[in-house]
């Protein structure tokens, strides 16, 4: 059995009823659409006047008689019917038993496909409430990695194709090889001879289109993984527009989608010429022998006699049979079809999985501790970290007593915005540790840590929706008047009052419809309406102007009162009040002290305030 379907089986067992009653549904329809076609010989008798007169009522004798009690049953009733009223009313029996097992048949279709429905949506919706559990529990290093374009690729697309195609395979095991089996029994039952025919036909065609769908499911996969990089492309291009037109790179961009859209134009080609030739080839081949049948079978109703003159075979049943022999090549083609679709599946579950099945390495201990105030301190002891290679922290060490504001300064790729992702837990130190209160942070369980933070970043990240929203992320039961007194603390009510809709006023896509200073203040506001022990404000002044810089200073100096806070700048006006200033090089600590101090060092401090002309 292939790996994806073993994987896929665990999301099968909370719809084992639907399962269950579409194999039922699938089994009475096989039977019922052998059925149709067995009913039309008594008709054909009837219209032929060769009907087989039974004058005494048949007795039931035994289960492996009753094909023949039910065959003896219908034919006492057509001989008595046409004694007493004439042949129409045998013929109007007839045609109602037609009538019946033809809607029998598509009733039973009918439930099948219905619980088959159920079964599609529901593991659809399982599989994507797990992906999307899997997204949000992965740590931030996985998406520094990979394209968010193809996890949304995977998500979305993969997702449904595992529905539209893999679940082809109820039909490919129950559904298709049952109405087979139910045929062939049907003609094996009128003529055993014609049906060695059929025995034939089905090993060669089943060759024949398995050898032409071979590559399919490498070339889905191909597929599959083109399409992310396609959605990455659009995703990336949307979200860096301004750059794109700003440099003129617009045919470059272009150049790339067309590139990929060439490239997936080529495989899904492949792909449709493979999956369309199935089915004709299939029918083909189906056709050809029911060409031999119809020749064969012709010789022995016109010509072949048995010795008392009567033929091999009635017309009678010899019409039925090539009915049933044309009802086998739909299953078949179905199956062929089915068996193309499976590939698909198989290669987009295994894109599926692949995230799925993704190791998080941060994750909370076994009885992680549940950690609810901060008492003393945040102390790092002797930390080293790297992204990959090059070492980004050596050996570093930090003391952080509540209350107090410490700052880390440094040029660009000196390891600061690192202290916050480590503190956060977004990644784990390869050496050391960072201890709350003496309790090493990877004791504490990761929701109660982020619980005791607030961050606000350089980019300030909202959604697309109404302001209240946004800042009810920081706390999700606060009413408007805390939602209105966060805005105020954070100098963002003077222009969220003079909005259309004031708080509920909506700031579009990642909050496009503000200035970047008002961008900035709300996120503040978020980490207000929280109210953490312990801010983390990471460069969250730098990318302001002068006049949004001093509104944003005045908002995260009303937040940090009585807060422990860790500043990382760039803007070194923006920490001289600090209580301590750490001045980072190349992942070490070079300096600290207040501004003052540093100032009468003269030494790595001192030059970055002069090179940003600080008085």
């Amino acid at each position: 059995m292939d790996e994806n379907l073993k994987k896929i089986i665990p999301f099968l067992k909370p719809y084992k009823t639907n399962v269950v009653w579409n194999i039922v549904f699938n089994i009475l329809y096989a039977l019922f659409s052998t059925l149709s076609f067995i009913a039309l010989i008594p008709m054909l008798d009837v219209l032929f006047k060769d009907v087989e007169k039974i004058e005494t009522k048949p007795v039931y004798t035994s289960i492996w008689k009753i094909g023949d009690f039910g065959k003896d049953y219908l034919y006492f009733y057509i001989t008595k019917l046409s004694e007493e009223n004439g042949p129409q009313y045998a013929l109007l029996l007839v045609v109602t038993i037609i009538i019946i097992t033809f809607l029998l048949k598509n009733l039973f279709n009918y439930l099948a496909l219905n619980h088959l429905l159920l079964l599609k949506n529901g593991v659809l919706k399982d599989i994507r409430n797990k992906m999307f559990d899997k997204i949000i529990d992965l740590p931030v290093s996985y998406y520094s990695e990979k394209r968010k374009g193809d996890v949304m690729a995977r998500m979305l697309n993969d997702v449904n194709e595992v529905k539209n195609s893999f679940f082809s395979i109820l039909e490919l095991v129950v559904k298709e090889p049952m109405t087979i089996i139910f045929t062939i029994g049907a003609m094996l039952a009128i003529s055993f001879k014609l049906t060695l025919f059929v025995f034939i036909f089905i090993p060669i065609s089943g060759f024949i289109i398995s050898k032409i769908g071979k590559s399919l499911k490498a070339k889905s996969k191909k597929a599959q993984d083109e399409n992310g990089y396609l959605i990455s492309i659009v995703e990336e291009t949307l979200g860096g527009l301004k750059v794109v037109k700003s440099y003129n790179a617009e045919n470059t961009f272009t150049k790339k989608f067309n590139d990929s859209i060439f490239r997936l134009y080529r495989l899904t080609n492949s792909i449709g010429r493979k999956n369309n030739l199935s089915s004709p080839m299939s029918e083909f081949l189906g056709i050809v022998v029911i060409a031999i049948l119809l020749w064969y079978g012709g010789n022995m109703v016109l010509v072949e006699k048995f010795a008392n003159g009567s033929p091999l075979l009635e017309g009678s049943k010899f019409l039925a049979y090539m009915g049933l022999a044309y009802n086998i090549l739909t299953p078949a083609k179905a199956i062929s079809k089915a068996s193309y679709q499976v590939k698909t599946g198989l290669a987009a579950a295994e894109r599926v999985f692949d995230v799925l099945e993704v190791k998080n390495e941060i994750v909370d201990k076994e009885n992680a501790l549940y950690k609810k105030e901060f008492k003393t301190s945040i102390s790092i002891q002797n930390i080293n970290f790297s992204y990959e290679e090059d070492a980004v922290l050596k050996n570093f060490s930090l003391e952080i007593p509540k209350g107090k504001t410490v700052a880390l300064v440094g040029q660009s790729g000196s390891g600061k915005s690192t202290i916050a992702n480590l503190l956060t837990r977004f990644y784990d130190v390869n050496e050391g540790s960072i201890q709350i209160d003496g309790v090493d942070i990877k004791d504490i369980s990761m929701k109660s840590l982020r619980h005791l933070m607030g961050l606000v970043t350089q980019d300030s990240i909202l959604f697309n929706d109404t302001i209240k929203n946004n800042i009810l992320i920081g706390k999700q039961n606060a009413t408007d008047d805390e939602i209105i007194e966060a805005l105020k603390i954070a100098n963002a009510y003077e222009f969220v009052k003079d909005l259309p809709n004031g708080i509920n006023t909506n700031i579009g896509d990642a909050g496009g419809k503000l200035s970047g200073g008002q961008k900035q203040r709300l996120s503040i506001a978020r980490a207000v309406l929280k109210n953490p022990p312990i801010m983390i404000l990471d460069e969250a002044t730098s990318a302001l102007d002068t006049e949004s810089e001093k509104l944003v200073q005045v908002a995260l100096e009303n937040m940090m009162q009585n807060r422990t806070s860790i500043v990382i700048a760039h803007r070194l006006s923006t920490i001289q009040k600090a209580d301590v200033i750490v001045v980072m090089q190349k992942g070490e600590i070079v300096e600290q002290g207040t501004h003052d101090e540093l100032l009468a060092k003269n030494g790595m401090y001192a030059k970055l305030v002069m090179m940003q002309s600080f008085e």
